[in-house]
């Protein structure tokens, strides 16, 4: 007995020691990233933009299925490049009628595929990939160039009078990139055209509108927003920053989805699938995070936050004199669009919103992003959401019933 007892414990000590989990290994777990989930969307698969600027087609037709899917629709896959080559078509005719003065470039704005969808239609991604010259992935530099070479002769007018056939030329080099424009398609056994495949999804574009946060215009009024991508001149709904923020909270609880535009050139949107606003002053920090930041050199600094594997002391406050200033000094700039899923904490009770990206299966988040509420206050450029999903107390405010 005595000796089965001895066995038994040499056995519980071995089995104890075998799986006791190491201290820093604990250490760096409890320290690292650690998100409890308050409130999920359905999204579709994250997809991958990868060496085109059309950030704004990806993120417009992720917010798009997602509303198909709160609506009952079923899941979609949706072609970005249906609404690029309408989207080029248009901007070629107004660049050229505006002598030039006019950004023709791969970016655009989120009331382009309302626009596309408007006037045009839609289609799905297998009817139009855009994947007509030799790659398996979107590489748009050397289209851009041969249509901005196109617009830019043209405009020019060396004839002194512009030609009938300006337009098919046009049209010609880009449908040899992204494939022309289908008149009529199969899609799950019914033929459709573009303009009664939209028509069938019951999407309403009448039904969303576009919110942003400056001074520079009076509050609860609607101006065009003052960057190069806003080819069509599209108008924003202007709210404090507060009711901005109650927007985006609403819409995520509500189960809807949002749209947005950020600056995402900052240091703190991380490659690492999270974006913060981290503190550039030691004396907002405390204890050994205090003690790290001094330590380290500016390029080490620059490094943590592009890298970033566990919280870090952010700014105190945000607020719309801030907001303002970074956007008239250009140091808020309109870099990405991206959709806005879900709410999210961190171990330490901070508040995030789920981002899905259009840069792949990227990070350990595998293409999603964390990005903290200071973040989503301070480098929002505009959003885009359901009216419906508009608190009803600042929808009295805009104007809409």
């Amino acid at each position: 007995m005595k000796h089965l007892i001895l066995s038994l414990a040499a056995l519980f000590l071995i089995s104890g020691t075998t799986f006791a989990q190491d201290p820093a290994e604990k250490k760096e777990k409890e320290s690292g990233f650690q998100f409890t989930v308050v409130k999920e969307n359905p999204i579709t698969p994250v997809k991958n933009q990868s060496s085109s600027g059309t950030c704004w087609s990806f993120s417009s037709l992720a917010f798009m299925e997602s509303e198909l899917l709160r609506l009952g629709k079923g899941e979609y896959d949706l072609s970005e490049m249906f609404v690029v080559s309408k989207t080029y078509t248009d901007k070629a005719d107004r660049y050229v009628r505006l002598d030039g003065f006019l950004n023709f470039s791969q970016g655009g704005g989120f009331d382009d595929y309302l626009h596309v969808i408007k006037h045009y239609g839609m289609v799905p991604d297998q009817v139009m990939p855009g994947l007509n010259y030799g790659e398996n992935e979107h590489r748009h530099g050397e289209m851009e160039a041969v249509l901005k070479g196109i617009v830019d002769a043209v405009k020019k007018n060396p004839n002194r009078k512009l030609s009938t056939a300006w337009r098919n030329a046009f049209q010609g080099a880009l449908d040899a990139y992204l494939g022309a424009v289908p008149e009529k398609f199969t899609y799950n056994g019914t033929e459709y055209t573009p303009v009664s495949f939209a028509a069938s999804l019951g999407f309403n574009p009448e039904e969303y509108t576009g919110i942003t946060s400056y001074t520079h215009h009076p509050f609860y009024t609607q101006f065009a927003l003052e960057i190069p991508d806003n080819w069509l001149w599209g108008t924003c709904n202007n709210l404090p920053l507060e009711d901005m923020m109650a927007v985006i909270d609403n819409a995520i609880m509500e189960g809807y989805t949002v749209l947005w535009a950020s600056d995402v050139s900052e240091q703190g949107f991380g490659r690492s699938g999270v974006a913060m606003f981290p503190t550039t002053n030691p004396e907002e920090m405390t204890g050994s995070d205090q003690a790290r930041w001094l330590g380290m050199s500016p390029q080490e600094r620059a490094n943590a936050f592009r890298n970033m594997n566990a919280p870090v002391a952010e700014v105190k406050e945000v607020t719309q004199e801030m907001r303002q200033k970074d956007y008239d000094n250009k140091q808020t700039t309109d870099d990405h669009g991206m959709l806005i899923y879900g709410i999210a904490k961190d171990q330490n009770g901070n508040k995030y919103y789920m981002v899905k990206n259009s840069w792949g299966d990227t990070g350990p988040y595998k293409g999603l992003w964390y990005v903290s509420e200071k973040f989503v206050q301070y480098k929002t450029m505009d959003i885009q959401v359901n009216k419906n999903s508009i608190p009803k107390d600042i929808r009295k405010k805009m104007g809409i019933k």
